[in-house]
C-alpha cells in the first residue's frame, strides 16, 4: 500500500513541475508581468509542496502505525480475561494474534487469539484508510496553497532553495545522530562489560577465551579464583596483534604495487592504456569480498602450504599470510586510484619548470610531483589501512579463528572482526560478558579507526603545499 501510494505522490508531483511551469508563464503573458524568477523554479516549487508534505505523512505513519495499532490490541487484552497475565505474556499473545492473521500461525488458537486477530484486522484497515484520506488531502491542500502563491508571483527561487536547505539540514541531523546513536550503544554495552571486567585485563591480556564465560555465567556467586579465572579470559592482546599483522602483510602488497600502478598510469602509461587499465585496477574493489575469501581458502592457503611442504616447514591450512596476501589485492585500487588522482592533480606548470631546469622524468617523479602529491598519498594509505583492519570475510575464511600471539605468518591467527562475529553468531544473551565483548572490541576498533583519521588529517595539514 506504502508503495501505491509513494506512486501516486511521486507521478502527481512530476505533473505539477509540468503544470507549475506552464501555469506562470500563461498568468504572466495574460496579467503582462515579469516573473520573479525563472518558470522552472515554479515547477520546481508546487511540486515540491506537493509531494514533500504527504512524503513525510506517509513516513510517520509506517513509524507509528504499528506502536499505536499494538497498544490498541495490548488495552484490549488488558481488559479481558487475560488482565491477569504480566506484559510480557502479553506481548507474547500480541505475536500470536499478528502471527494468526497473517498466516504463520500453526497450531491451534485460542478463542481469545482469534478475536485479536479480527481486531487486529480491523485495526489495521481502517489505519490504512485513513492514511490514504490524509495523504490525499495533504497532497490536494499543499498544491492548492502553493498554487496560489505561484499565481500572486510569489519570489519561487528562494522558497525553493529554502525548501533544499531545510532537507539537507536534516540529512546533516540523519548524518550526525546515527554517529552518535552507534557511538552511544556501543558505550553502553562497554560500560556493562567493563564492570564486570577489568580494563587493564582486556586491553593488556595474553588469553582470549570468552566461552568461559558462558560456563562462570551460571553461577550465582563467584569465587574470587573464578573471577580472577573470568577476567583473564578476555585478554585482547592477541586480537590486536593479529588485527595489525594481518593488516601489515596486506599493506605490504597493496602499497607498492597501488603506488607504482599510480605513478605509471599519472605520468608514463599512454591515454589509451590508461583508460583501460585504470578501470580493471578499479574493478578489483567491487568483488565481493566473500569472494576474496573463498579464493584465499581455496586456492592461496593450499597454494602456500603446499610450497611450505616442500621446503620442509611447518605451514598452517588457515595462515596470516593467505590472508594478507588476499587482503592486500582487494586493497590495491584504494591506494592506486587516489594516488592516480592526487598525482594527476598537480600542476603541470610544476613539471615543466622542472624540465626547464633540466631534470629528468624520473627526476621529476621524485623531486617535484611525489612531494607535492605526498598528503593525497598518505591519505589514500590510512584510508587503505583501515580498510584492512576493518574486513573480516577474508579473515574467517583465510586465516582461522584461533586467537594466538604469533609473528609466524605461516601459523593461523584472528582479528577483532572475526571475533565479533564470532560471539554474535546465534542466539546471544546480551548480559553475558561474552556477548558484550564484542561491543568492547567494536569500542575499540572505533576508536583505532579515528585515532588513524586524526593522523591523516594532521598529515595532510602538515604537509600541504598550495600552488598559483
Amino acid at each position: 500500500m506504502n508503495l501505491l501510494i509513494l506512486v501516486f505522490i511521486f507521478v502527481f508531483s512530476f505533473s505539477c513541475f509540468f503544470f507549475g511551469k506552464s501555469q506562470i508563464k500563461k498568468i504572466a503573458a495574460v496579467n503582462n508581468f515579469k516573473t520573479k524568477a525563472l518558470p522552472h523554479f515554479y515547477g520546481f516549487y508546487l511540486s515540491l509542496w506537493c509531494a514533500l508534505p504527504a512524503i513525510l505523512i506517509v513516513f510517520l505513519w509506517t513509524v507509528f502505525e504499528p506502536f499505536i495499532v499494538k497498544y490498541l490490541i495490548i488495552s484490549g487484552l488488558e481488559q479481558s480475561s487475560l488482565a491477569d497475565i504480566d506484559h510480557d505474556r502479553l506481548n507474547l499473545v500480541y505475536q500470536k494474534i499478528k502471527a494468526l492473521y497473517f498466516g504463520t500461525y500453526s497450531g491451534a488458537a485460542s478463542e481469545q487469539i482469534q478475536l485479536g486477530a479480527k481486531q487486529y484486522g480491523s485495526f489495521l484497515s481502517m489505519a490504512q484508510n485513513a492514511k490514504i484520506v490524509l495523504v490525499f488531502t495533504a497532497v490536494i491542500g499543499f498544491t492548492l496553497v502553493a498554487y496560489k502563491k505561484i499565481t500572486n508571483n510569489t519570489h519561487a527561487r528562494e522558497g525553493v532553495e529554502s525548501i533544499f536547505k531545510v532537507v539537507l539540514i536534516l540529512c546533516s541531523v540523519v548524518a550526525v545522530l546515527t554517529t552518535a546513536g552507534i557511538i552511544f550503544s556501543l558505550l553502553i554495552e562497554s560500560i556493562k562489560f567493563f564492570s564486570q571486567i577489568n580494563f587493564f585485563d582486556f586491553l593488556f591480556g595474553l588469553d582470549w577465551s570468552p566461552q568461559k564465560a558462558f560456563v562462570r555465567d551460571t553461577s550465582i556467586v563467584l569465587t574470587a579464583s573464578e573471577k580472577q579465572e573470568l577476567s583473564n579470559a578476555f585478554g585482547a592482546v592477541p586480537l590486536f596483534a593479529g588485527t595489525g599483522f594481518i593488516a601489515l602483510i596486506a599493506m605490504s602488497v597493496a602499497v607498492p604495487i597501488g603506488l607504482f600502478s599510480a605513478i605509471y598510469l599519472a605520468e608514463y602509461a599512454g591515454s589509451n592504456l590508461r583508460k583501460f587499465g585504470k578501470p580493471v585496477i578499479e574493478v578489483l574493489a567491487g568483488i565481493p569480498t566473500v569472494v576474496y575469501g573463498f579464493f584465499a581458502a581455496l586456492t592461496v592457503g593450499p597454494f602456500i602450504k603446499s610450497i611450505g611442504d616442500t621446503l620442509g616447514l611447518d605451514v598452517s591450512s588457515e595462515s596470516a599470510l593467505a590472508a594478507g596476501l588476499v587482503m592486500g589485492v582487494m586493497i590495491i585500487p584504494f591506494v592506486s586510484s587516489l594516488s592516480d588522482d592526487v598525482i594527476n592533480a598537480v600542476p603541470q606548470s610544476l613539471r615543466e619548470g622542472s624540465y626547464a631546469l633540466g631534470a629528468t622524468k624520473s627526476e621529476t617523479i621524485k623531486q617535484v610531483v611525489l612531494p607535492a602529491a605526498l598528503p593525497g598519498i598518505i591519505g589514500s594509505i590510512l584510508l587503505a589501512v583501515s580498510r584492512a583492519i576493518g574486513e573480516t570475510m577474508i579473515v574467517v575464511m583465510a586465516a582461522g579463528l584461533a586467537a594466538n600471539l604469533t609473528i609466524n605468518p605461516l601459523d593461523s591467527t584472528t582479528t577483532i572482526t572475526t571475533q565479533i562475529v564470532m560471539i554474535l553468531v546465534g542466539d546471544q544473551e546480551f548480559t553475558s560478558a561474552k556477548t558484550q565483548a564484542a561491543f568492547a572490541l567494536g569500542l575499540t576498533l572505533f576508536v583505532v579507526t579515528l585515532i588513524l583519521n586524526f593522523i591523516a588529517l594532521s598529515v595532510v595539514n602538515k604537509y600541504r603545499e598550495k600552488y598559483d
